[in-house]
């Protein structure tokens, strides 16, 4: 029996711009941001056998309820009643709850590569769908690069491409409650001014990052001190810019010159992560590399050889 398989790096990102206005009428609150894909990665395993019943397997991540790629798979299911024996095994390298979108990133890993495996005739706009109804940050995943998020962050626009810059992530393993980082900033429904966002994408879009900011780094800094140390450290070091990524606990430098991950630039323990910045044409040369026996051409997304 066939089996097809695949191995596939599943990049993280890094917000450059991030400012959290008003509550909405769902219960979300309304986000601006700018997503910049990074070369730090988790590597997943997947084989696909063709199968008369349906099972998914998960090893190598630890137990996690509601796992996202279940939920990820379950979703294809649901929409196109496919059967087989899904097998992933996972190697995390992106810091698990710090902000890099490393769940997201698994997520839409799974959206790109299992219809692939199993031949799924899906359009974009489908996968697009089930990816916005599994998480904020997926959609951003099925295209890569530099993009401003907006919405709940599921609504999308492209950006000219930052020149490449290299960095580091430092993950302190403190544990940043996402709901206690929104509490925090004490948003209301009055809407909040646009303008600020508006002016920093635009020099985003010309190299400058100078405007930018995270809203969530005031009150995440006031209740973790080590954090804000952090920050102060990387800019003592003399990186270019220094920013934290999400609502944390991951921060985030850009060096003119590769930093590489010497921790003695810090006051506190931590696990320092090397990058590059990824553009959108490299992120999908990256699928279609690793895709590369099981796609039909060259195009986005990729397209399976055994769809019929």
């Amino acid at each position: 029996m066939e089996v097809r398989k695949v191995r596939i790096r599943s990049l993280a990102k890094v917000n450059l711009d991030l400012r959290v206005l008003h509550k909405r009428s769902d219960g979300y609150h309304e986000l601006q941001t700018v997503f910049q894909t990074i070369s730090l990665s988790d590597t997943l395993a997947i084989s696909y056998t063709p199968l008369g019943k349906s099972e998914v397997r998960i090893s190598g991540t630890p137990d996690i309820p509601d796992n996202i790629i279940a939920r990820a798979v379950e979703a294809l299911r649901k929409k196109t009643r496919f059967k087989g024996l899904l097998e992933f095994e996972i190697r995390k390298n992106i810091p698990m709850g710090g902000g890099l979108g490393g769940g997201s990133s698994n997520a839409a890993a799974t959206l790109l590569a299992v219809p692939v495996l199993a031949g799924l005739k899906l359009t974009f706009q489908q996968v697009q769908e089930i990816a916005a109804s599994l998480g904020s940050d997926i959609n951003f995943f099925l295209y890569g690069g530099t993009a401003i998020g907006f919405g709940r962050g599921t609504d999308l626009l492209p950006m000219p491409e930052l020149p490449k810059r290299t960095g580091i992530v430092v993950a302190s393993g403190i544990h940043v409650s996402t709901a206690d980082a929104y509490q925090g900033l004490r948003r209301t429904t009055d809407p909040l001014d646009e303008a600020p966002f508006r002016d920093s994408a635009w020099k985003i879009a010309h190299g400058d990052l100078s405007a930018c900011r995270n809203d969530f780094e005031s009150s995440v800094y006031k209740k973790y001190r080590k954090l804000r140390d952090i920050h102060s450290s990387l800019t003592k070091a003399g990186a270019e810019f220094v920013r934290m990524s999400g609502s944390g606990s991951s921060i985030y430098a850009f060096f003119a010159e590769k930093k590489g991950g010497d921790s003695s630039i810090l006051k506190y323990p931590a696990v320092i992560h090397d990058f590059e910045t990824v553009s959108r044409r490299q992120y999908q040369k990256l699928w279609w590399r690793q895709l590369r026996e099981h796609i039909a051409g060259e195009i986005w997304p990729p397209p399976s050889r055994y769809a019929r």
